[in-house]
């Protein structure tokens, strides 16, 4: 939503603002909103401290070059729950801030320009349920007007955390405590938890004459029968007069975020694929209303019948209008390649206010817009851009990278089968209005959904049966994606003929370091990189030969896959002329087989296939794609078939909170499900425990359900997709004796 919000010296600012779910499921969520914001604002529950999920969310701010700021919520808890004295309510709050710098410190390329902290003004307190947020900045500008000090708000703030006294009788901030102890108190605490306490105990004690003497005094005036309501109410009404408007959260996100003018270098130079000397690039550097119009569109969302889709964007440069033709660049757009791209004509523009709609003739760089009639041709992510451009200059803005895999899927039929097509376009809206949800038909017939968890897939089916098909839909037990491998180099050199026997291909496969396919999905290294700087990287970085990495062709079975294609051909062997002019025919079959392994149609993981020799036809017509592309593929699966092929299984990560007396109970549960647990420490400050553990997630399903059951509701997990693990036993083994299918009880 977008909104205008004041700081504590009035002055209006415009906010763009994206909320996204909390729930470890919906993290493709996080990333869309990741690719329109110029900073995060991280809100952090005072009592749960940093969970998972929040540190899924700060790492991916972190690789996104986004700045950070911080909202401590339900400050309420410590006061009403916990019941801690002032003097441990600081020291939980010092520690929950420490947690979120310990998280940031862990994350690559990161410096201490990004720590967070209270006296940095980056860091509010907040109670959503009572209404109020303050930063100390804005606390500080309410006792120098209340009290008219002859001092400047920020520089009493600054001494309002960490190890400052209060010294009452002689009026003096100190360093160290007075030798007796008593007499100075913390600044934090005097100033700022005390007074909330007393507020918190009035009001919460129901004594309504010293109540209105201490709201008096406080310039708070409240009708008769506002007294009269419930300590609850009341208190979020006090709080609210008492701490006003949250200009506090104001001032953070003015200091300490970028707007979209000063922030559009940065974002250009990491998300735009094209030539950053061009005339395109320059106006999104610049963030110029007048150049060529760029505008990334991250997230798609439905109409109120679902007919159509509105596109939510960001305007790098340019300005878009009513009525204006454009041309929407799909996520596999290349130069040259213009097969995903369509011309389209804005037929609408608005201002996206959450359950409101302000339309606007136009907008200009740096705004967010959300439009309608150029969503036709746009799968999940797309760039719009004027026709004017020349189309030498056109190029995309990089597609979201997603920090999960949807890794557990559904298969799904209409229960009538006549209406099949609207389950057709259901999918397919699907797969427009959820980032990281997949589709797919088996060769079985059956239409696949995957997801990346129970929760994900729920709200999936509940959109697909009451909102994009609005059909009786019939649900399959979820299972788990799995990954083929090798374990082993191959045994031998294998070859493979093309159809017309005139070519000859030979090529060996063998497994690959995990940390080399972390580095290729999390886009460390580019698949078109130059030949010399991707050796170098694997020199550095992984120990390479530097020929072993300058001879690397191709990631598969997209362009940041975990499996490889290089070429060891030696030239005395093979006419390098000639293999080059077939380079893509072999890079082709190999993104098929990657995609579709011979094992069980899964696609391949951490796996290198090197091309040692290659006999081809002196004719380029006997040398053609029809014959290279199946000659690839076969050759690709006969090579892992000889590596001592493996099957990986999806390992999800499971973080518990639950009170000390269930954590044996949380424990029969994991254990029920072939999981184990990494970790188990109580949380510093609060009641509960921690449990870190790993599970199977094709064993996870009903795992939450399971372990409330167990826990009689005290525990709270989050679960989601944590890493590949290599399936014990051989999928080749043919000394297992495997049961003949039986048919159902149904039938």
């Amino acid at each position: 939503m977008s909104l205008v919000a004041q700081n504590t010296k009035g002055k209006s600012y415009a906010l763009n603002i994206m909320d996204t779910p909390g729930h470890a499921n919906f993290i493709d969520e996080v990333a869309a909103a990741l690719r329109l914001a110029d900073g995060v604002v991280v809100v952090v529950d005072a009592v749960e401290g940093v969970m998972s999920g929040t540190e899924r969310v700060i790492r991916a701010a972190v690789r996104e070059g986004l700045g950070i700021t911080l909202v401590i919520n339900k400050v309420d808890r410590l006061i009403l729950e916990l019941k801690l004295p002032p003097e441990d309510a600081y020291i939980k709050l010092k520690h929950t801030v420490e947690e979120v710098n310990n998280t940031i410190a862990t994350c690559p390329h990161t410096d201490a320009s990004m720590r967070v902290s209270p006296e940095l003004g980056n860091v509010c307190f907040a109670s959503a349920s009572f209404g109020w947020c303050f930063s100390l900045e804005s606390f500080a500008a309410r006792y120098v007007d209340t009290w008219q000090m002859p001092v400047a708000p920020k520089e009493l703030a600054r001494r309002l955390w960490g190890d400052v006294y209060y010294h009452a009788e002689r009026r003096t901030f100190m360093r160290r405590r007075a030798p007796d102890g008593k007499q100075a108190v913390r600044s934090f605490v005097h100033f700022v938890l005390e007074p909330l306490y007393k507020i918190f105990a009035q009001v919460v004690g129901e004594d309504e004459p010293q109540l209105r003497t201490t709201l008096n005094a406080l310039g708070i005036r409240l009708r008769k029968a506002d007294y009269a309501m419930n300590a609850r109410d009341l208190l979020r009404r006090v709080l609210c007069h008492f701490f006003g408007p949250p200009t506090g959260l104001v001032d953070m996100c003015v200091a300490h975020i970028k707007s979209p003018a000063a922030n559009a270098r940065a974002k250009t130079e990491h998300l735009y694929t094209g030539q950053m000397d061009g005339a395109t690039a320059v106006a999104m550097r610049t963030c110029d209303a007048d150049g060529p119009l760029v505008v990334s569109v991250a997230k798609q969302y439905p109409s109120s019948d679902a007919s159509q889709f509105y596109v939510l964007g960001r305007i790098f440069s340019g300005h878009i209008s009513v009525g204006q033709k454009v041309r929407v660049l799909g996520e596999a757009y290349a130069p040259g390649d213009d097969e995903d791209m369509a011309l389209a004509t804005v037929s609408d523009a608005w201002v996206y206010c959450s359950r409101y709609r302000i339309p606007v003739s136009g907008l200009g760089a740096g705004s967010w817009v959300l439009l309608s009639g150029v969503d036709a041709s746009i799968a999940k992510t797309a760039t719009i851009v004027d026709t004017s451009v020349a189309e030498a200059e056109l190029a995309i803005v990089r597609p979201l990278q997603l920090p999960a895999d949807a890794v557990v899927k559904i298969a799904v039929e209409p229960v009538a089968p006549t209406e099949l097509p609207k389950l057709l376009s259901g999918l397919r809206k699907i797969g427009k209005s959820y980032p990281l949800a997949h589709t797919r038909v088996e060769e079985s017939g059956e239409h696949i959904l995957l997801g990346t968890g129970e929760l994900y897939l729920d709200c999936i089916m509940h959109d697909l049966r009451t909102m994009y098909a609005e059909i009786d839909i019939k649900v399959a037990d979820p299972v788990v994606a799995f990954r083929e491998t090798t374990s082993e180099t191959s045994a031998i050199r294998v070859f493979g003929d093309s159809p017309n026997g005139k070519n000859r291909l030979t090529i060996i496969a063998e497994p690959i370091d995990p940390g080399i396919c972390e580095d290729i999905e999390s886009g460390k290294v580019q698949a078109d990189w130059p030949a010399r700087q991707m050796g170098q990287f694997f020199e550095a970085n992984h120990g390479w030969d530097i020929l072993a990495g300058r001879s690397i062709w191709a990631f598969g079975p997209t362009v940041s896959g975990p499996n490889i294609l290089s070429d060891d051909t030696l030239p005395a062997e093979t006419d390098r002329a000639r293999l080059r002019m077939v380079r893509d025919s072999i890079k082709q079959g190999f993104v098929w087989a990657t995609r579709e392994g011979p094992l069980c149609d899964e696609p391949m993981r951490s796996t290198r296939f090197r091309i040692l020799n290659a006999d081809l036809a002196e004719s380029a017509m006997h040398r053609g794609g029809g014959q290279l592309i199946p000659a690839a593929r076969r050759v690709c699966y006969s090579s892992f078939l000889t590596a001592s092929p493996r099957l990986m299984e999806p390992i999800s990560f499971v973080e518990i909170q639950a009170p000390r007396d269930c954590v044996s109970n949380v424990y029969t549960v994991i254990g029920r499900r072939r999981g184990h647990v990494t970790h188990d420490a109580p949380k510093p400050g609060s009641p509960m425990y921690t449990i870190h553990a790993l599970v199977p997630t094709i064993d996870a399903s009903g795992f939450e359900t399971d372990l409330r059951t167990f826990t009689h509701g005290q525990a709270f997990c989050q679960l989601y997709f944590d890493h590949w693990q290599a399936v014990p036993g051989d999928p080749l083994d043919r000394e297992v004796v495997l049961r003949p299918l039986e048919p159902s009880a149904g039938q």
